[in-house]
């Protein structure tokens, strides 16, 4: 039973006589626990989910609809966008919510990029101006007004309506030809859907949270999509009638927010490919080839030119048993991933460790001559990864960066 049908259930139970009273004081307690629950937009979730199969943002919400009913005062709260996720409708209730925390004489903290919130807050604090290198200082703080009032706030000018993300003047028509239909679509809470999407054009699946998008699209379109057109057979799609208009498409590619990689010798350079031409380019100078050294040389993966204390890490990571690992400076190569002798090789006066401790931005311009390296690094800068480092690794980026 979902928690919204259960709050209903409880709300309309009618006892009588001795069960009444000795029910009385239980139910109020079900009823408010439940209500803390549907306030915080958590109304679509089963009674019985399991706690591992929740996103960042469910788990977030339940903590918090744990503390409103604790009734605690006095307490900092701080939470990590915990709108996200969330259709406008139930992003209200959520700001209802921390406004009820509030006023309850609690001090709120909202990391946050949601307008709803920014506009709801007493006090915003904008800190930029840009991000990474270019990020860093407060750039202004107070009441919404004070903010708008700065012109080198980004946040302020989009408040403002000074600056906004224009809308297209002209549409790209559909080609009523070329369609992908997915029919009997019954999943979860999905009612014999059938979903016809235009093949070729940017669609948005929106709706209220626990409508049934996830469902429909990441359990029954993706699957079917991943076993008929990559060959996959890991994944159950969830029950359907039919699919029409695959032909229409080469493989699938699910962009997620997981992890590029689970260690610290992961990162941007080696997850897009980069790494593997900038080691040829290393391999390539007159002193490598005098020393015989080939691209393998300047890999962190194999032996030979990476730092053997760290594996070429740069990090060691120290097990902390109950509590979670902890990775500190490598002694030995303080960090760089590599041996004294292959960071005694210069590619343009710089060694793989400086090239790899470049942002995107600056390593744009420095491949600027090398099509290949350039043409993927100006990607990057595209989807607003400036600021990353090649060589930063995939354990600390966030899950929008790894998204991108």
């Amino acid at each position: 039973m979902s928690i919204g049908h259960a709050m209903d259930f409880f709300t309309n139970l009618k006892l009588s006589g001795q069960r009444a009273k000795i029910a009385e004081k239980v139910l109020k307690e079900i009823g408010d626990r439940l209500k803390f629950l549907v306030n915080v937009g958590l109304n679509y979730l089963t009674l019985s989910r399991s706690a591992e199969t929740l996103s960042g943002g469910e788990a977030q919400r339940i903590r918090l609809a744990s503390q409103i009913g604790a009734g605690l005062v006095g307490v900092m709260y701080v939470l990590d966008e915990p709108s996200i996720g969330l259709h406008q409708r139930d992003n209200e209730r959520l700001l209802g919510t921390l406004i009820h925390l509030r006023n309850l004489g609690n001090t709120v903290i909202v990391v946050e990029h949601d307008e709803d919130a920014i506009r709801a807050a007493d006090h915003v604090i904008d800190i930029g101006p840009g991000a990474g290198v270019h990020g860093g200082e407060v750039v202004a703080e107070g009441p919404l007004e004070a903010i708008m009032a700065v012109p080198e706030s980004l946040t302020g000018q989009y408040m403002s309506g000074k600056r906004k993300i224009e809308v297209p003047k002209q549409r790209v028509p559909a080609n009523p030809e070329k369609v992908l239909k997915l029919t009997g679509a019954r999943g979860n809470n999905l009612k014999d859907v059938t979903l016809t999407l235009p093949v070729g054009l940017f669609t948005c699946i929106t709706g209220v949270s626990g409508s049934g998008k996830s469902t429909l699209i990441n359990d029954t379109l993706f699957p079917i999509a991943q076993r008929q057109l990559n060959g996959a057979t890991i994944a159950e799609p969830a029950p359907y009638r039919d699919i029409q208009g695959l032909e229409h498409f080469d493989k699938v590619i699910d962009i997620d927010q997981s992890p590029i990689g689970r260690t610290p010798r992961s990162n941007p350079a080696t997850y897009t490919g980069v790494f593997t031409p900038v080691r040829e380019l290393f391999a390539g100078v007159p002193e490598s080839r005098s020393r015989g050294y080939t691209p393998g040389r300047f890999s962190f993966n194999v032996r030979g030119g990476r730092c053997e204390a760290c594996q070429g890490d740069g990090v060691i990571k120290v097990e902390m048993h109950f509590l979670p690992d902890i990775y500190v400076p490598c002694d030995q190569c303080k960090g760089k991933r590599y041996n004294r002798e292959t960071l005694e090789i210069k590619y343009k006066g710089k060694t793989i460790h400086e090239v790899l401790d470049m942002t995107i931005e600056e390593a744009r311009e420095f491949f600027d001559a090398v099509p290949a390296l350039a043409r993927k690094l100006q990607t990057l800068m595209d989807v607003g990864l400036t600021y990353i480092r090649l060589g930063q690794s995939a354990t600390t980026l966030s899950g929008g960066e790894a998204s991108a």
